[in-house]
């Protein structure tokens, strides 16, 4: 147990608990790893004002996500529960009316930065949803676009990996890959484990405060300019601000019981404030893979719970004061079948899936649309410069899914340059960005 909490440590602090020691410091990782370098160097300006962490939401069941919101009451065929909690409800975004479930209203303010993406991911098959987050492969290096934001954000946030972080994946086709190769799923309840025990590194922060400044102090005192020294001291986090870090966070993941979506929330927010990853991916249920469900009640349920949990999350991020910094993204493998034949459970659909984003960089609204497709109901492909789905628009339907992950990379600031040598197909929707 010993070995396995040390080794979960220095995975995510680095070798010698160099991210724990930034956390007590302030100081960022480089100048702990090299002081002398670091303070030679001139310090380093964020020129990615737009960087964002990102909570990735992934889901290998395929859920009807993609069957209760906005744009998918265009059609009286379009099959949605009858259960009162999933009334057809009018919501506003941005100024535009839209009809969806009424779990989606109880978002209120937030609604004006979510954004619901109506894409093709061109498979029905459980087991390929690294696939989808490879975009079907049309990545650079066929990495997953999870890797390609954490792997683009981690300079500018200044976070100890640039690996992406799994807490959630409830099956193996849910993990996560970096660069090719597999990355551990942390459980929230591991993570309790390693950190919030008595004998756990967060405890000893203000202890590990002190040995770090005390092993700095000569360089300090005999290399430092008044320039640096100045430079330094904006950063230095005081013993008080290092107790109050210490004792939030403890009590964060001390309230840990399982690892539920809303644990995993928790966990999330805690490695965040730690600034341990930029990219941390989880799992809400939203009504799985529900072939049988009897009036929809399964789906009924997770869609109201599920919402719930997103709301939650943002009204944690704004306690927190991260609202700005931080995006929730979602993207699963596969969406439901929508027509009258639904009633009672709904089919795999590999022509449509609703993808969910929200975060300051965005603009709220519906991207793309729903029409008939084959017997049942698909993503249309999209206008480039609108946003609307129709026949005429410029990115096919097969497109949709590189257009979606090239718009979210341009969103959280990502050079032109970098995402189309990322993402090797579909054009950013200019619409959808704030």
């Amino acid at each position: 147990m010993i070995s396995r909490r040390n080794a979960l440590v220095t995975s995510l602090f680095g070798a010698g608990a160099i991210g724990l020691r930034a956390l007590a410091t302030g100081l960022p990782v480089s100048l702990l790893l090299n002081p002398r370098k670091a303070l030679a160097d001139a310090p380093a300006a964020c020129n990615n004002p737009k960087a964002q962490f990102i909570i990735f939401c992934t889901s290998g069941s395929g859920d009807p996500i993609n069957a209760n919101v906005p744009g998918t009451y265009v059609d009286k065929n379009i099959t949605h529960s009858l259960d009162p909690a999933m009334a057809a409800t009018e919501l506003t975004i941005r100024g535009q009316k839209y009809t969806a479930a009424a779990p989606w209203a109880t978002l209120g303010g937030v609604l004006d930065r979510t954004q619901f993406w109506h894409v093709m991911t061109n498979t029905p098959v459980h087991p390929k949803q690294p696939e989808v987050m490879k975009l079907m492969h049309v990545t650079k290096g066929d990495d997953m676009l999870p890797s390609i934001l954490a792997r683009q954000l981690a300079p500018c946030l200044g976070t100890i990996q640039s690996q992406p972080l799994c807490l959630g994946a409830t099956s193996p086709s849910e993990g996560l890959s970096y660069g090719g190769q597999a990355l551990p799923i942390v459980p929230a309840l591991a993570l309790k484990a390693t950190l919030a025990n008595p004998a756990g590194p967060l405890t000893n922060l203000q202890g590990l405060r002190d040995q770090t400044l005390t092993q700095l102090s000569d360089v300090y005192r005999k290399d430092a300019s008044t320039a640096q020294k100045a430079y330094i001291d904006s950063l230095m986090t005081t013993q008080q601000q290092v107790r109050n870090i210490n004792q939030k966070l403890l009590d964060s993941l001390a309230s840990i019981k399982d690892n539920s979506a809303a644990s995993q929330i928790t966990a999330a927010l805690a490695l965040i404030q730690m600034k341990v990853t930029p990219v941390i991916s989880i799992h809400i249920p939203f009504g799985g893979d529900n072939h049988h469900d009897p009036l929809l009640a399964n789906e009924t349920t997770q869609t109201v719970s599920g919402v719930a949990t997103i709301k939650s999350l943002m009204d944690q991020l704004t306690a927190a004061g991260l609202q700005d910094q931080v995006s929730f993204v979602s993207l699963n493998v596969f969406g439901r079948t929508l027509g009258p034949a639904s009633t009672d459970g709904r089919q795999h659909n590999p022509n449509h899936q609703a993808s969910i984003v929200i975060g300051k960089p965005f603009a709220g609204g519906v991207v793309g649309g729903i029409g008939p497709v084959a017997s049942d109901f698909g993503a249309l492909p999209i206008d480039s410069k609108t946003g609307k789905g129709g026949a005429g628009g410029d990115i096919a339907a097969t497109s949709t899914l590189a257009s979606f992950g090239r718009t979210v990379l341009a969103g959280v600031g990502i050079d032109p340059a970098v995402v189309s040598g990322q993402i090797l197909s579909g054009q950013v929707v200019a619409s959808a960005l704030a």
